[in-house]
């Protein structure tokens, strides 16, 4: 079992940045890749970004790209989104997810998911 806490969101102005931590409970952290994902009002669940368990390999949804930065540390049983340069359209509830193994990246069928953060991005 893997409880994720996220935190780190809230509202900031457009072009403004934001970090959002997820921390993990178990020793065991480092066996899953890691993922955040969003969800705006009336609008489905969607990848935003991954990383693999030794961080060796990311992931990122195309509308992030050189905006996000997904970073894991294992020692300390977290996992950060940097995120830049924000956008109205970035509004939504983000969520951090785990997946045993990195097979599952990139899609939906993570193992345990968080509660949310809201991110709000003023324009």
């Amino acid at each position: 079992q893997v409880q994720l806490v996220e935190s780190g969101g809230g509202l900031v102005q457009a072009g403004g940045s934001l970090r959002l931590s997820c921390a993990a409970s178990g020793r065991t952290f480092s066996h899953y890749g890691m993922g955040w994902f969003r969800q705006a009002p009336g609008k489905e669940r969607e990848f935003v970004a991954a990383i693999s368990r030794s961080a060796s390999i990311t992931y990122y949804a195309d509308f992030v790209k050189g905006r996000f930065t997904i970073s894991r540390d294992n020692a300390k049983n977290t996992v950060n989104l940097q995120m830049t340069s924000l956008k109205p359209e970035d509004t939504a509830v983000y969520y951090c997810a785990a997946a045993l193994g990195d097979s599952r990246l990139r899609t939906i069928g993570y193992d345990y998911w968080g509660q949310g953060t809201q991110v709000t991005v003023s324009s």
